[in-house]
C-alpha cells in the first residue's frame, strides 16, 4: 500500500502527457544459450544500471495491474521486469543482480519442466527461494503449447477445455509448490486470439503478450505489452528509447483504433488467412496532434503507407504479410528529448 501511495504521489509532480509504464521481457540471461531469446549477463547489467541511474521506479507487475484495473494513472518512469520460461540462468545470473539493487521481478513457468527437473529449468525450490527474495511466480501454462493449434479430434468446445485446462492446472500446481496465485498469464509464443482472450477474462487472469509498447489507460489487460530484449535488441540506445517510451495519443470514448480487412470490413481477431492478408490499423489520435510525425513499419517489409481519411491514419503493408507472427509497429516524436509515442499492433497469419 505504501508503495501504490508514492507511485500516485509522484504522478502529482510530473505532466499528464508524461505517465507512462513500461514491462520489460527477458528469457536466458546467459551467452550460452540460443542467441534469438538470449541477453547477455553484460547487457542486463547494463540495462539494471540504466534504470537506476536515470531514475525508474521498479515494482512488482501485479502493482501495474492494479492500477489499471483500478482506472489509476500510471507514474512516469516505472518499469517491472518479467522474465518467461523460467530457466536457470535467471537464477545464477539475473537474480545476483537483482538482489543487490533490492528490485522484484515476475518469472513465468511453464510448469511441465520443474515437474521434470529439466536441466535448463530452475527447480521448484529455486523457484521458492527467489520468490523469498522478491519474485513472484506467475503463469506460462504446464506445456508452452501453441495455443491456437488444435489436437486432432478436438472440435472448438474440447479444444476450449483444453486452453482453460492449460491455465488452470498451471496455476495449481504454482500455488502448490510456491504459494503464488496472482492470475498473470503470458501467453506461450505471444500467441492468442480472441477467444483465448475471452477464456483468460472469464478465469480472472490478465495476459501478457510479445508485442512492444508501453502501458497505456486504454491498454486491454487481456494482452498487455511488454518490450522483448533478446538477440540483436537490447543495447544501450534500443534499451533507452524503449523504456522511455511513452502511449501512443489515442482519442477514448471510444477509443481511436480499429482493425479492417483489406475490404474495410471490420475485424475482431489478429489470426487471419488468405487469399488477402494486408489487414489494416485505424488510429485516431487525440485533438492536437501532428499526425505528421508518425511513422509506422511492418515487420520484415519496412515502412507501412499511411492514408488520412474521415480523422482516421489507416495503416497497412504494401504487401501480404508473411505467415507466422508480425506487427505494425508504430512510433511518433513527442517533443521530449528521446522520448517516443509507441504502439505495437500484432497479427498471425495461418
Amino acid at each position: 500500500m505504501l508503495r501504490r501511495v508514492l507511485l500516485l504521489l509522484a504522478i502529482l509532480v510530473s505532466t499528464p502527457a508524461l505517465q507512462a509504464a513500461v514491462i520489460l521481457q527477458y528469457h536466458h540471461i546467459s551467452t550460452e544459450t540460443p542467441a534469438s531469446t538470449s541477453t547477455s549477463p553484460e547487457w542486463f547489467a547494463m540495462h539494471l544500471d540504466y534504470l537506476d541511474e536515470a531514475g525508474f521506479n521498479v515494482v512488482p507487475l501485479t502493482e501495474l495491474v492494479e492500477m489499471l484495473r483500478a482506472g489509476e494513472p500510471l507514474p512516469d518512469k516505472t518499469a517491472a521486469i518479467t522474465f518467461d520460461d523460467g530457466y536457470i540462468s535467471i537464477y545464477d545470473t539475473a537474480w545476483p543482480m537483482l538482489k543487490e539493487k533490492g528490485w522484484p521481478f515476475t518469472v513465468f513457468v511453464n510448469t511441465e519442466p520443474h515437474d521434470h527437473e529439466r536441466s535448463l529449468f530452475m527447480s521448484w525450490e529455486q523457484l521458492r527461494e527467489i520468490r523469498g527474495g522478491g519474485a513472484t511466480i506467475a503463469n506460462h501454462g504446464v506445456t508452452h503449447p501453441y495455443l491456437l493449434q488444435r489436437e486432432p479430434g478436438h472440435d472448438e468446445a474440447a479444444w476450449k477445455a483444453w486452453v482453460s485446462a492449460e491455465i488452470l492446472d498451471a496455476e495449481k500446481r504454482i500455488a502448490e509448490q510456491t504459494g503464488d496465485n496472482v492470475k498473470l498469464f503470458a501467453y506461450p509464443y505471444g500467441e492468442y486470439n480472441e477467444t483465448i482472450l475471452e477464456i483468460v477474462e472469464e478465469l480472472g487472469f490478465a495476459g501478457f503478450g510479445q508485442h512492444s509498447g508501453p502501458l497505456a489507460p486504454f491498454s486491454d489487460l487481456r494482452a498487455l505489452p511488454r518490450f522483448p530484449f533478446g538477440g540483436p535488441f537490447g543495447d544501450a540506445q534500443d534499451f533507452a528509447t524503449k523504456v522511455n517510451s511513452l502511449p501512443m495519443p489515442l482519442s477514448r470514448e471510444p477509443l481511436g483504433k480499429r482493425l479492417e480487412s483489406a475490404d474495410g470490413s471490420p475485424l475482431k481477431d489478429i489470426v487471419l488467412s488468405g487469399p488477402s492478408t494486408r489487414p489494416v490499423l485505424l488510429l485516431k489520435f487525440t485533438d492536437g496532434f501532428d499526425t505528421g510525425r508518425l511513422n509506422c513499419f511492418v515487420s520484415r517489409q519496412g515502412r507501412a503507407k499511411l492514408t488520412l481519411q474521415d480523422g482516421w491514419i489507416y495503416v497497412q503493408p504494401e504487401k501480404d504479410l508473411g505467415r507466422g507472427r508480425s506487427r505494425y509497429n508504430c512510433t511518433a516524436g513527442s517533443g521530449q528529448a528521446g522520448r517516443f509515442h509507441w504502439y505495437s499492433q500484432p497479427w498471425i497469419i495461418n
